[in-house]
C-alpha cells in the first residue's frame, strides 16, 4: 500500500503539524519574480562591492531544498527550480517570531518545495547567495529524496519514476532540453525551406510505410480493427499526388517488436517529401539540416560517443554491396552470388535462411559485417530493390534502387529514397510482399489497393526522407540506450501491474 513507510508518515504528521499551526503545506500563491539563474546573472557585481552584499535589492525566489544544514539560530540550505541551484541563508532573527524553531526547523525538510524573499551576499567562502527575510513553504514533500551523493543508482527505479530521476539529476534535465530544442530546430529548419508542416492519422487501417509488426487496436463505432501508425509514409505521398510539393511531419510511430538500446515500442521521427527532387538531393538537405543543428545547438562538430569520436565534418556515401568488401572485408566475388553468400555465412558459423533471396542476403552480410562499423555519417546508397520495397529503381542498374541509409557511431539514423510512382510496378512489390508474408514474414508490407489507386493519378517525381529522433538525440547527448532519452520509456509491467491485469481478465 502507499505511504505506509514510516519515514513517509513521519513527513505526513509534519503536513498535519503545519496545517495546526495555520501554515498551508499545499499553497497556490506564489509571489516569484525570478529564476534562480537570473538571479545569480544579475548579481555578479556583488561580487566587486566593498561590503559583498546590497541590503537594498530584493528578490523572491522559489526552488526545491536539495541540501540542509539545520545550525542552532541560523541555517544554510540550497534550493534547486529548473534553472540552477543557489544556496539561501536563513537566520531566526530575521523571521516573524516563533516562525524558525516552531515551523522551519521541526517540519520543514530536503524534498520541500520553499519560497524565499532576501537580498543577495557572499558568504566567507566566496559563494553568491540569498539572506532571507520571508520563507513560504509551497509543498511539502512526504516522500523522502534518495541520499544525495549516490542519488539514484538504479536504472530500472531511474525509467520508471522518471520524475524521481530529474529531481535528482540535472543532467538528465539537461538531456531532455537538447531533445526539445532539436524537435523545435528541426520544424523551423524545414519550415525555413518552405516545407508545410501536415497531420495525418495515427490509426491505420492497413499497417503500411514500412516493414515492421504493427500494434493492433479496434474501433468500436466503426465496427473494425486499426493499427497503429508505423510510419506516416503513404499518407504523406498521397499529399503529393494531391499537388503539396513539400510536406514534412513530426510524429510518433509504433512498432510491436522488440526492445534493446535502440529500439522503443513508440519512438519519434521526422518524414518529409520533397517534389521534383531526388535522393540525391537529400543528401545534401540532410548535410544542411545536420550543419543548422550544431550551429544553433552550440555543439563542435566533433562529438564523442562511447569509446569513439564522431566527426561531422566528414560525411562520405558508399554504395551497400561496395561496403561490404571495402568496409566488411566480405571477399568481392561472392557478393552478388546467392549460392556463395550461403556458403560464405555457414563457414563462418552464422545463421542463415536459404529461403532469403539475393537482396536480403545482402543485407544480412551488411548488418553482420559493415553497420557496425559505420562511425562518422556515411550514407549507405543502391539497395537492393527486394529490401526496399517503396523506393524507385535505379535508371542504370534496375535490380537496385535510388535510396540511402544514414549510419552514424554505428547505428542507422536516416532512410531515404526517390520515391516509386508508377503505380503498376507499385503493384507488383505489394505482391510480392504478399508473398513474403504468405511465406512467414509477418513484418512483410501489407497490400494498399488505396495507395496504389493514388499513384495511378499521377505523383510527381519525388524523394522522401524519415530521421529517428531519438537514436539522433542518443548521438549528440553521448547516451547509448534509448531509454535514455525518452522521458518515459516502455517498460515491463510490475508485479502489482500484473496481478491487476489478471484480476480484470477474471471478472470479463
Amino acid at each position: 500500500m502507499l505511504f505506509e513507510n514510516k519515514y513517509i508518515q513521519q513527513r505526513i504528521e509534519k503536513a498535519n503539524v503545519l496545517r495546526e499551526l495555520g501554515v498551508n503545506p499545499y499553497a497556490n500563491n506564489s509571489a516569484r519574480n525570478t529564476t534562480i539563474s537570473k538571479y545569480l546573472n544579475v548579481n555578479t557585481d556583488i561580487f566587486q562591492k566593498e561590503e559583498k552584499r546590497d541590503e537594498n535589492r530584493h528578490y523572491t525566489v522559489a526552488g526545491r531544498i536539495k541540501f540542509f544544514r539545520l545550525m542552532g539560530k541560523a541555517s544554510f540550505l540550497k534550493i534547486e527550480d529548473e534553472s540552477g541551484i543557489l544556496q539561501i541563508y536563513v537566520a531566526r532573527d530575521n523571521l516573524p517570531e516563533g516562525f524558525y524553531n516552531n515551523v522551519f526547523k521541526k517540519n520543514i525538510e530536503v524534498g520541500d518545495i520553499i519560497e524565499v524573499t532576501g537580498y543577495p551576499f557572499i558568504t566567507g567562502k566566496g559563494e553568491l547567495s540569498l539572506h532571507v527575510h520571508d520563507l513560504t513553504i509551497l509543498t511539502k514533500s512526504i516522500s523522502p529524496l534518495p541520499e544525495k551523493y549516490h542519488g539514484i543508482q538504479d536504472k530500472e527505479l531511474r525509467y520508471r519514476q522518471r520524475y524521481l530521476d530529474l529531481i535528482m539529476n540535472s543532467q538528465v534535465r539537461k538531456t531532455f532540453h537538447i531533445r526539445s530544442k532539436v524537435i523545435s530546430l528541426t520544424r523551423r529548419f524545414f519550415e525555413d525551406k518552405g516545407f508545410l508542416e501536415v497531420e495525418t492519422p495515427m490509426m491505420h487501417p492497413i499497417p503500411g510505410g514500412a516493414n515492421a509488426k504493427p500494434f493492433v487496436t479496434h474501433h468500436n463505432a466503426l465496427g473494425v480493427d486499426r493499427y497503429l501508425r508505423i510510419a506516416p509514409e503513404l499518407y504523406l505521398k498521397r499529399l503529393i499526388v494531391g499537388g503539396f510539393e513539400a510536406v514534412f511531419e513530426i510524429n510518433r510511430n509504433f512498432r510491436n517488436e522488440g526492445m534493446d538500446a535502440t529500439h522503443n515500442p513508440e519512438f519519434t521521427s521526422i518524414e518529409f517529401y520533397w517534389a521534383y527532387k531526388t535522393y540525391k538531393d537529400l543528401i545534401e538537405i540532410t548535410k544542411e539540416y545536420f550543419e543548422y543543428l550544431f550551429e544553433h545547438l552550440d555543439l563542435p562538430m566533433t562529438l564523442p560517443y562511447g569509446d569513439v569520436e564522431i566527426d561531422f565534418n566528414k560525411f562520405s556515401e558508399v554504395p551497400l554491396i561496395e561496403s561490404l568488401t571495402t568496409i566488411g572485408g566480405v571477399p568481392a566475388d561472392i557478393t552478388e552470388d546467392k549460392d556463395k553468400i550461403i556458403a560464405f555465412m555457414k563457414e563462418k558459423n552464422l545463421d542463415v535462411n536459404e529461403a532469403m533471396n539475393l537482396g536480403q542476403l545482402q543485407g544480412e552480410l551488411f548488418d553482420e559485417y559493415v553497420e557496425e562499423k559505420l562511425i562518422n555519417p556515411t550514407f549507405i546508397t543502391e539497395y537492393p530493390v527486394e529490401i526496399s520495397p517503396l523506393a524507385r529503381r535505379s535508371d542504370e542498374k534496375p535490380h537496385l534502387t535510388d535510396r540511402f541509409e544514414l549510419f552514424i557511431a554505428g547505428k542507422e539514423i536516416a532512410n531515404a529514397f526517390s520515391e516509386l510512382n508508377d503505380p503498376l510496378d507499385q503493384l507488383q512489390r505489394f505482391e510480392g510482399q504478399i508473398e513474403a508474408k504468405d511465406a512467414g514474414d509477418d513484418e512483410a508490407h501489407e497490400m494498399d489497393e488505396d495507395f496504389v489507386n493514388a499513384l495511378s493519378y499521377g505523383m510527381a517525381p519525388c524523394a522522401g526522407q524519415g530521421i529517428g529522433i531519438d537514436r539522433l538525440v542518443m548521438m549528440l547527448t553521448n547516451e547509448h540506450s534509448i531509454r535514455d532519452v525518452l522521458l518515459f520509456p516502455a517498460m515491463k509491467p510490475i508485479k502489482h501491474e500484473i496481478d491487476l491485469h489478471a484480476d480484470e481478465e477474471e471478472e470479463k
